[in-house]
């Protein structure tokens, strides 16, 4: 049975990221996380984890929270995905003038609130 890709970051997603990276740190898991990600796991979808950080860092990270389970790999390529989430992204919707204009005022959800 073919599952739906899922690209899933990891700071700023499933974890407390503010904007201070510390190559050697992952923040604490974001409350709500595990319960999010079992719901898609439930639903077909295979999820991978889409970071740039240490891939055994962050292995060891999805253990420590107990999201092995839901996990099926942590890459750093954008691979052919259903859909990518992600705390900096902006959806093209087919408008240059639109999205400029979404890149010019974009902050990521984090950011804002400071």
């Amino acid at each position: 049975m073919y599952k739906k890709l899922l690209l899933i970051d990891l700071d700023g997603v499933l974890n407390e990221y503010n904007g201070n990276f510390d190559e050697n740190y992952i923040p604490p898991i974001k409350k709500g996380a595990k319960e999010f990600l079992a719901a898609f796991n439930k639903a077909d979808y295979e999820i991978k984890i889409f970071t740039t950080r240490n891939k055994l860092l962050t292995s060891k990270w999805i253990i420590e929270n107990g999201l092995d389970e839901f996990i099926s790999d942590v890459t750093n390529v954008k691979e052919s995905a259903y859909i990518c989430l992600d705390d900096r992204c902006i959806c093209f919707q087919g408008n240059f003038d639109k999205t400029l204009e979404d890149i010019e005022s974009f902050r990521a959800y984090w950011k804002a609130k400071y």
